[in-house]
This record gives structure tokens, sequence and C-alpha cells, in this order.
């Protein structure tokens, strides 16, 4: 008499649980650690200044110039010409936070008017926290 299990032989049981918190722990650590860059179509060349103690916090609202002049504000581009047009790109992507920081971020070959412009319309939409991003000087180098 047998005594026992009557199964042949056994069966073969493949365990997740650990392979499933192996490549949890993974994409935490790759999240956690990856950096977010802000990427951007436009392609523009920053003005340069000298390199001081700054506050590093990411900006809240970018508003980038071209060379050619044409205004975008965070990755919408501003269709229309003037301040007006501007303006309400401005106030859709801002909403209501008017104290959030923003940075210009102008190419160093667009006019200052340009600047001015961007500069007029946040000012009249009551913005006080403005920045203009620069690239550092390279040392040995005049400002």
């Amino acid at each position: 008499m047998r005594i026992g299990n009557d199964r042949r032989g056994d069966d073969f049981e493949i365990n997740v649980i650990p392979l499933i918190d192996v490549l949890l722990t993974l994409l935490m650590f790759f999240v956690l650690t990856s950096t977010f860059v802000q990427h951007s179509r436009l392609q523009v060349t920053l003005p340069t200044a000298s390199t001081q103690d700054r506050d590093m916090h990411a900006p809240a609202l970018t508003i980038m110039i071209d060379r050619d002049g044409r205004f975008y504000v965070g990755s919408d581009e501003v269709m229309g010409e003037g301040i007006g047009p501007l303006k309400q790109t401005i106030a859709r992507n801002a909403g209501s936070h008017r104290d959030q920081p923003v940075t210009i971020r102008a190419d160093a070959m667009t006019p200052n008017q340009n600047v001015v412009t961007a500069m007029d319309a946040l000012g009249q939409l009551g913005f006080t926290r403005l920045s203009i991003a620069t690239t550092p000087s390279k040392p040995g180098s005049n400002p």
C-alpha cells in the first residue's frame, strides 16, 4: 500500500512576486534619479553673464523669444502680433497664479524691443518675479 500523494512528478511553480518586487524597485530608482529637462523645439542662443549664486528653483512659467521675434509661452507658440495675443497666451498658461516666478529666455540676437514687450505684458498682468535666462561666461573672457 502506498501512503502519500498520487502525483507522479512535482509540479513546477514559478513564484513571480520577487521578480515584481525587483522590477518595481528598479522602476522607482530610475524615475527618482532621472533628470527632468525641459525640452523645446525652439533653439535659442542665450546671452552670457557672470556666474553668481542664484536661486536654482525651476520657474513655473517660461517665455521664449527666438531670433526672429516669435514668442513661446511654455510650449505654446503665440499666434498673432503685438502685446494682446501675448498677454492672452500668458494668462491662459498661468491661470490665476500671478506670484509665480517667470523666466524670459530670449535669443542673444533678438531685438531688445521683443524682451521689453514680454516684460511689459507680464507687468500689465501683475507678474513681479521676473528673471532673464543667460549662459555663464567662460572664465578669463570679458563679460
